[in-house]
């Protein structure tokens, strides 16, 4: 009898063990499975991909507003991580951020000073900015290609080498906010929002920097030099920035806006005479030759306020008119133009 009662309770014991241990009816290797896969999916959705990616803006027109471009959303499914990039100011961000894996840049055009490493031989030729090597850019295989104005009649032809084909280009008349646009892109999939706002606190630093500069004056202008002949701009064009961000007061604002300015003789600017008188070398930037200061410094404009006082501010080319839209192309045209007038 005794023994009989032991086996009822060893047997009572093992049946309490055996649903401790059990607990669920799926095996061990089902929850095992069942635990990885949640942390996975967890994981994915920490990394922010897939990953949508709006342009600067949805729309451009050509130069004579005779074709109209638009351009669309873009959906990472992860990093990419083979980089075409045609635009020079968005190049200057990705290079400030330090986003690897650019493989293709436009070098038959004027590369920035500040960019020339990417001329070496690990970084594949993808043209001009004005005319692209469609084949060689396919050779690539990227998993995304940057545009910007120049490029958009482009647009729908490298669309057909990857579908992520995104305009990270500025416009004349919101140009600091599309700037502040191509950063964002810039950051996002690439992990790089920090770095970024780094970066922007510095421009905001000299900003204001220029700004407290700028009010010391009453009147200015901003030209572009193009052999021999000036075209001026005023507030809503493609330099608006300097009267909209850094503070300068523009002499007038009756100024045609357009990309390469309205044509604007001395005489006109005799008329106006303002205290500073900026000029961008456009000439520089595209051939590298520039008879600039012979040619600014005539018998007209040496009766302008701005000579007398030393306030013609020789603006570099490249940087103004093939390299802004940066982070730091950026920051270095407000350190030039801070530089010439303290």
């Amino acid at each position: 009898m005794k023994n009989k009662k032991l086996l009822i309770l060893i047997f009572a014991l093992l049946g309490i063990i055996l649903a401790a241990c059990g607990g669920s009816d799926e095996p061990a290797e089902d929850q095992a499975n069942e635990e990885g896969t949640t942390a996975e999916e967890s994981a994915d959705s920490d990394s922010g991909f897939p990953m949508t990616i709006s342009p600067t803006v949805t729309s451009s027109q050509n130069r004579d507003g005779s074709e109209t471009y638009t351009f669309e959303e873009v959906t990472f499914e992860s990093v990419p991580e083979r980089i075409v990039v045609f635009d020079y100011g968005f190049l200057d961000t990705l290079d400030a951020l330090g986003v690897e894996g650019i493989v293709g840049v436009a070098k038959d055009s004027s590369l920035p000073a500040h960019l020339e490493k990417y001329s070496a031989d690990e970084y594949g030729n993808i043209g001009t900015l004005k005319e692209p090597l469609l084949e060689d850019i396919a050779a690539l295989e990227p998993d995304v290609i940057f545009i910007s104005g120049r490029q958009a009649t482009f647009y729908e032809q490298l669309k057909e080498i990857t579908p992520n084909v995104v305009f990270v280009g500025t416009v004349d008349d919101d140009y600091w906010n599309t700037f502040l646009a191509s950063v964002d892109i810039a950051a996002k999939p690439f992990d790089k929002k920090a770095e970024a706002e780094e970066y922007l606190a510095k421009i905001d630093s000299a900003l204001e920097e220029i700004n407290a500069l700028a009010e010391n004056y009453d009147t200015s202008l901003v030209t572009m030099y193009n052999e021999g002949e000036l075209s001026g701009f005023s507030t809503n064009s493609r330099f608006g920035y300097v009267y909209e961000n850094y503070g300068f007061k523009p002499v007038t604002e009756d100024i045609n806006a357009s990309s390469h300015g309205s044509n604007f003789g001395y005489e006109a600017i005799l008329d106006f005479d303002p205290q500073v008188l900026f000029v961008i070398d456009r000439t520089a930037a595209v051939s590298g030759n520039s008879n600039i200061k012979e040619d600014i410094e005539n018998d007209i404009i040496k009766q302008t306020t701005a000579y007398k006082e030393n306030r013609i501010v020789y603006l570099d080319g490249p940087l103004w008119y093939l390299s802004g839209g940066g982070l730091q192309s950026e920051l270095a045209k407000i350190e030039e133009v801070l530089a010439e007038l303290k």
